[in-house]
């Protein structure tokens, strides 16, 4: 019993950050170094793309929930190949119409990697800045108006 306690806190440790995104109409339980097959997308390979619809966010000590989507949360993922899903069979039938009709389907999906998972502030960073900048042209401007 000892070594599956042992087992299970070691795959905890490993599993310390992850996020719950949504792309492609879905949501995935992304973690870094892991690929995942998600819906074509219209970039090339090796590209960057960047997700921000975080639903959840999970650090080594805190949970973020989103309302719905967790501010200032990204993952960036890289793009590795196109691909196809295995074909899925469709068949229809009417009984005693004689009316029979066999389709197939192949999805098509693009296989990407996560990168990183981040949650940073650096537009109110930036923000602040213009606030510094306004507030010393205001008492310019005061004293040439007196």
């Amino acid at each position: 019993m000892k070594n599956s306690k042992n087992s299970s806190n070691n795959s905890s440790q490993s599993n310390e950050l992850y996020a719950i995104a949504e792309t492609s109409g879905q949501q995935f339980w992304f973690e870094v170094n892991r690929y995942y097959d998600i819906d074509r997308l219209n970039v090339k390979e090796k590209e960057k793309i960047t997700l921000e619809k975080v639903l959840l966010l999970k650090d080594k000590d805190s949970i973020t929930v989103g309302k719905p989507y967790v501010k200032d949360a990204k993952i960036e993922l890289e793009v590795v190949s196109h691909k196809r899903d295995k074909k899925i069979l469709v068949y229809k039938m009417r009984p005693k119409k004689k009316t029979r009709r066999k389709m197939g389907h192949r999805q098509e999906l693009t296989r990407v990697m996560v990168k990183s998972i981040k949650i940073g502030k650096s537009t109110p960073k930036s923000s602040t800045k213009k606030e510094t900048i306004k507030k010393d042209t205001k008492p310019k401007s005061e004293k040439s108006t007196n």
